[in-house]
């Protein structure tokens, strides 16, 4: 077998950029108990309507936020700006082009329906 150089230290580097076993763990058991409460919540029927909606919009952001961290590894350090950069900005096409095309959709239909 022939021995590539740089091999090992590629894969040390590749290795970094992703999470450790507890990481992973942190972020499963996060994301377990963020699902767990708003289920909790809608199941007791302990909140009014709208306290259960906004609970549950709450904890569906956290629940975003714990995936992009702890499973995407998007962060603001000096090595995942780039990643986290580049994510946001195709979040943000990709909002624009939906909320357009609705808006173009309903006017359309609108100004259809006169």
């Amino acid at each position: 077998m022939q021995r590539i150089e740089g091999h090992d230290s590629h894969q040390h580097a590749a290795a970094a950029d992703h999470g450790s076993y507890v990481d992973y763990l942190v972020g499963f058991v996060l994301s377990v108990i963020l699902t767990v409460i708003p289920f909790w919540m809608v199941m007791s029927k302990s909140f009014s309507r709208q306290g259960t909606m906004i609970g549950i919009a709450v904890f569906a952001v956290a629940q975003v936020i714990v995936q992009l961290k702890y499973f995407l590894h998007l962060d603001f350090t000096k090595e995942g700006r780039i990643n986290t950069l580049a994510f946001l900005f195709t979040a943000l096409i990709i909002v624009m082009l939906v909320g357009l095309s609705i808006w173009i959709i309903t006017t359309a239909d609108a100004l259809m329906m006169r």
